[in-house]
């Protein structure tokens, strides 16, 4: 597989092009024109990286040139784990787990293609495209393998990397996700919806319905106010997009090829990927262990003590 090239450029890049800026002027106008465009210089260059490296991410350019926001959490010597977002979310939404998690991991977060602060170009996604841009991630942080836990589209997500490249997860937690979502008309529709300029509030509406329990609603609690803006933030094409990529994705026949161990966390009462779901692929993925939690679908915050050990345990599991 071809490394893909860091996005950084090389501090020798900037010294030959700092070099060649000043023989160009050198002479030519005057030390004061010659030290204003230093400056100038100089300053063009913090801007260009400041694009690249902020407090909250990082950022690489993917294979087909879309910029991914990133953030690495915990000890640098520690196992990786990667957490990968629900549809219409931030790796933000991760925020709970990680005091928990990286005192005994490393957490590698990303915003899906589409989400977040990541590039959200126009079109239909896929699937396979979103796992390529983990693995052209890790490739760019020389991360050779990792465990990898992904919630709704991220388990679709998780999936896929297991299917196509096992040998780059270690372990796989699929949580509140499925293999397979129909109707496509349904898919359809918002995706029309969208691309018409539909009202991203209404988009927050029902995902928050989708989401949490309606005590939780009513009680107008502030969690529920976080992930409302998510929804919010979120790019209208590049909900579009992501949209597409469920709508074309059928992996209930290929899953039964995932050779990693497998823990599947469902919710109960999840009326998108149903509890039916969980159990499918749990029952289709060899030796896949599963647990229903009494939660809807982000199983991450409304029980996060049980999330966090049943996914600690089954990580730190040497069998």
């Amino acid at each position: 597989m071809q490394q893909k090239k860091a996005t950084y450029p090389p501090a020798g890049r900037h010294l030959l092009a700092l070099t060649l800026a000043l023989l160009s002027i050198n002479g030519a106008s005057g030390e004061g024109y010659r030290l204003l465009t230093i400056k100038n210089y100089l300053t063009t260059m913090k801007q260009q990286t400041d694009l690249l490296t902020t407090k909250e991410a990082q950022y690489f350019t993917t294979g087909d040139g879309q910029q991914i926001a990133f953030k690495l959490d915990g000890p640098e010597d520690a196992p990786v784990l990667i957490l990968s977002n629900s549809i219409a979310t931030n790796f933000r939404m991760w925020e709970g787990q990680i005091p928990a998690f990286t005192q005994h991991f490393r957490i590698l977060r990303f915003d899906t293609r589409g989400h977040g602060s990541s590039d959200a170009p126009a079109g239909n996604y896929s699937i396979a495209r979103m796992g390529w841009d983990v693995i052209e991630l890790m490739n760019h942080l020389n991360i050779q393998h990792a465990h990898f836990c992904g919630l709704s589209l991220g388990g679709f997500i998780g999936q896929w990397l297991a299917i196509h490249a096992p040998d780059r997860i270690n372990r796989l937690v699929l949580a509140n996700t499925s293999s397979h979502l129909g109707p496509q008309a349904q898919w359809n529709e918002h995706i029309i919806s969208l691309n018409a300029g539909a009202s991203m509030h209404a988009y927050g509406d029902m995902f928050i319905g989708n989401w949490f329990p309606q005590k939780m609603i009513e009680a107008r609690d502030s969690t529920v106010s976080k992930f409302r803006k998510m929804v919010l933030d979120t790019s209208p094409q590049g909900l579009a997009g992501s949209f597409a990529a469920v709508r074309d994705t059928d992996l209930r026949r290929t899953i039964t090829l995932i050779p990693n161990p497998t823990l599947v966390i469902g919710g109960a009462y999840d009326g998108v990927t149903l509890p039916e779901h969980s159990e499918e692929i749990a029952a289709s993925i060899p030796g896949a262990r599963l647990v229903i939690l009494p939660v809807v679908h982000l199983s991450n915050v409304e029980n996060s003590d049980d999330f966090e050990r049943l996914v600690i345990d089954f990580l730190l599991t040497d069998d």
